[in-house]
Order: structure tokens, then sequence, then C-alpha cells
């Protein structure tokens, strides 16, 4: 009976199961089958409104066709009346250009027509001409063609001479604005007085030290630089004089070093002098790679940048070389800027014509025949070597760039305080001048003006003629040009006139 009971609630609850697990069966199917039946409603639902959808569309579309038909028809209709018309109006132009064609046809025949008749009458009248005057048209012809050419030629020379005289005016007017501007641009420091190379001692006993036993001191000094050490009388102080102005400096910056150290022997001396001229060796080059920075110079070989350092130690009439030959390469630039030449070949050559000065040589060859042979082992320009060469005349110019460069090199030794010239010696010149004048027969008085730039000659109308005053202007420039040194040149005015006088009484 125990065990039956558990069978019976076991038998009792499956029964239970199986029957709620049928009836949510039943449900479940039930709901699936209505689920259904919306999803198909909804299906048919949506059929219906895609259709309508559809055919909206579709009605759109051909209405918008039939539209876009129309339009194209209208514009087709409009597009044919254009163009008969157009080919209306062709038709209309081709007759209007036939019959113009025809005029033309009929003009050319009748001008033909025409020309034959004046030919035939120009032959007439020549023939009657030829009778009249005795001479044939080729006569005729010869004594019109050189009657035309002479006042041909009247006429074009006096307009040469019109044109020449204009630009004259003009050309002198246009250089003086052009170096009057370029020395206003320019603003360089006037030269200052060139003094005797001394160096100062500390105490007058240095000078017996400097001098050494039996000296051996000084003795080494000068042979190695070069120098006259000149010791005398004058308190604490010794001169250094030489020829070299760069063995000049070696020497006075030795001299000082020595001073300085205070040990002075032969030994001491040689490694002070050679370690001086390696500083003054360097010191040279980077002062010729300064100008060449300051003027935008670029692609220098090295002989042609020591050769411009030397000119910092190099004078002229005391004026600084390398001073100079950078003022040249400025004015130089400045021209021809304005003149529309090479800047950049007028500044070169105004920076390198006077680095012959620079190189030291021992031959005979002057400064500008050094420095073109420099400028040939550089391979600088034809246009620099020329204004090398050319810049005091000894050659003729090749090109306007070499004629700048002589004008640049004349502005800058001839400017107010460039060069200096001692008193004595300012008068002494002047009196040459004029006693180089007044020792030509005829002459009266001579005049040095200008600080000596300008010679004005007073001559004896009586003794002397124009001719004759021409001859003794050219004697007395090539005579100053034999005898004087002067910066520059002299203008030499040879002035010859008739004086009367009469007296009322």
């Amino acid at each position: 009976m125990w065990v039956a009971l558990p069978l019976a609630g076991l038998i009792l609850g499956w029964t239970i199961r199986w029957l709620y697990a049928k009836f949510q069966l039943s449900s479940s199917e039930q709901r699936a089958e209505r689920l259904k039946r919306d999803a198909v409603k909804d299906a048919e639902a949506l059929q219906k409104e895609l259709l309508v959808e559809t055919k909206d569309q579709l009605l759109r579309e051909r209405n918008e066709q039939e539209r876009e038909l129309r339009e194209r028809r209208t514009e087709l209709q409009k597009l044919e009346r254009r163009l008969l018309q157009k080919e209306e109006n062709l038709e209309n132009k081709l007759a209007a250009v036939e019959r113009q064609q025809q005029a033309f046809v009929d003009r050319e025949r009748k001008i033909a027509e025409q020309e034959e008749e004046l030919s035939h009458q120009e032959a007439r009248w020549r023939e009657e001409l030829e009778r009249v005057s005795g001479l044939t048209s080729d006569d005729a012809k010869k004594i019109i063609m050189s009657s035309l050419e002479d006042e041909a030629r009247h006429d074009a020379q006096g307009i040469i001479n019109k044109i020449e005289q204009e630009a004259q005016v003009t050309a002198d007017k246009k250089a003086r604005d052009i170096l009057v501007t370029t020395i206003q641009r320019m603003a360089s420091e006037v030269n200052a007085e060139v003094t005797v190379a001394s160096v100062t001692l500390p105490n007058d006993e240095m000078k017996g030290r400097i001098i050494g036993r039996e000296g051996r001191n000084i003795r080494t000094l000068e042979t190695l630089t070069g120098v006259d050490i000149i010791i005398d009388d004058t308190p604490e102080a010794v001169v250094v004089s030489c020829f070299d102005p760069v063995r000049k400096e070696i020497a006075r910056r030795s001299l000082e070093r020595l001073i300085s150290d205070g040990r002075i022997h032969p030994t001491r001396i040689e490694e002070v002098v050679q370690k001086v001229t390696q500083d003054l060796s360097q010191i040279i080059y980077e002062e010729g790679e300064k100008v060449l920075y300051e003027l935008g110079i670029h692609h220098m070989k090295p002989d042609g940048i020591r050769g411009l350092g030397r000119l910092l130690y190099r004078t002229s009439y005391g004026q600084n070389v390398l001073a100079h030959s950078k003022e040249v390469a400025v004015f130089a630039g400045m021209i021809a800027a304005e003149v529309g030449a090479d800047r950049e070949i007028a500044k070169r050559g105004g920076l390198l014509h006077d680095i012959g000065k620079g190189i030291e040589s021992e031959g005979d060859s002057n400064h500008v025949e050094l420095g073109v042979e420099l400028a040939k082992r550089m391979n600088e320009d034809e246009s620099v070597i020329n204004g090398i060469a050319a810049h005091h005349g000894d050659v003729p110019h090749s090109c306007v760039e070499s004629v700048i460069v002589q004008i640049a090199d004349a502005l800058s030794a001839s400017r107010p305080g460039a060069r200096r010239e001692t008193l004595d010696n300012y008068i002494k010149r002047l009196q040459s001048l004029e006693q180089i004048a007044e020792g030509y027969d005829g002459v009266d008085k001579a005049f040095a003006i200008q600080a000596g730039r300008e010679l004005r000659i007073m001559v004896n109308h009586e003794k002397v003629s124009d001719n004759e005053a021409k001859e003794i202007a050219k004697e007395i420039a090539r005579k100053i040009e034999q005898q004087l040194r002067y910066p520059g040149r002299i203008k030499v005015t040879m002035i010859r006139e008739t004086r009367i006088t009469e007296y009322a009484r």
C-alpha cells in the first residue's frame, strides 16, 4: 500500500503536466494562427499602398516626360525658324557679294582703261617736255636727284649737328648728376696725416737692451725683418723705417711684444718675429675676406684675398690703398646702377684695380701689369681685367664697366681730403706749374688755380697766334706729365685775347 501511493502520485503529476502542456500548445497554435492572419492582412494593406504609390509615381513621370517633350518640340520649332531665317540672310548676302564682285570687276576694267590712257598721255607729255627743254628724261632725272641729294645732305648735316649738340649737353648734365649723386651717397673719412712708425719705450734703459751686447739684438731684428731701427736722442721711443710697410708693421709689432715680454735676445727675437709674421699673415687674409663680405663680392681665390689684405698697409699720397679700393668699388657699383651697366663686374673691377700694389715682385713691372697678371691667374672676367689694365689709360677700354672703374678711381682720388700733401710740396707744385708755363716765349702770365688742378695761361696775342697757342698748350701739358708727380689730372687753359684801348679827350 505504501508503494502504491507514491506511484499513484507520480502518475497523477505526470498527467497534470501533460494536460498543462497540451493546453499551452493549443494556446500557442491559436496565437500563431492569429499572428499569421494579422501578418497577411498587413501585407495585403502594404501591397495595396505600394500599388497606389507606384501608380502615382508612374503618372507623375509620364506627365513630366510629356512636359519635356512639349518643351523640346517648341525649342526645335524655334531652332528651325532661326535656321530658315539664317539661310535667307546668307542667300541675300551671297547675292550682295556677287553684285559687289561684279562692280569691282567693272571698276578694275575702267581703271585699266584709264591707266592705259594716262600712260599714252605721259608718253606724249614726256616727248613734249624733252622737245621744249632739250634734255632727255635720264638727264632731267640726274639733275633732280643731284639737287635733292645736296639738299638732303645739307638738312641731314644740320640735324646731325643739332642732335650732337643736344646729346652733348644732355650727356654732360646726366654725367654731372650721376657723379654728384654718387659722391653725395658716399660718406668716407677724410685722410689723416701719416706719421713715422715709432715704438714707445717704458724707459730709456730699454734702448740699451734693444741694442744688446755689441749690437747683436738690433742686428738680429733688422736682419729678420728687413727694416732700419733708428735709436737716437728721442726720449722713450725708437723709430722703425722701411720702404715695405708690411715689414715695418712686423718689426713694430715684434718690438712691442719684446718690450712687453722683457726677454730680448737673438733666439727670443727670432721666435717673436716668426710668430708675428704668422699672425700678420692671418690678419691680412681676414682683412681681405672682410672687404669682400662688406661689398658682397664672392668667389675670390686666396691669392686675390691676400693681395687685398696687403693693401691695408699700403698708402698712396697718404691715402690707404685698401680703403681707396673699397671706395672705388662702391663708386663703380653706384655709377653702374645709374647707367644700366653690370654692377658686379664694375664693383669687382673697382676693388681689384690697384691690387698690383699688394703684390711682392722683384721685377720692374708696375702695379697695373702685376694686377693684370694676378687677375688672369685667378681667371677673372675679361671686363674686370680690362678695368685693371685701363684705369690709368695705358690700354683702350673694351667695355663700359672699364670706363666706370676709371671714373670711380678718379672720384676717390680727387675728392677733398682723400690724399695728403704737405704745405711745402703743395706750394712747390704750384710754383713748378707756373714756372713751366712761363718758360715759353709769348706767355705773359700763368696762374695755378683750384688747388693746382687747373693752370690758366695768358699769352700775348701779338706774339702767339691761335694755332701756336694750341701747340703751346699741348707742349705744356706734356711737360707737366714728364716733370711733375700729382694725383688726378691738371687742366691747361690757354687764353689769348685782343685788347684795344683808346681815350676820348
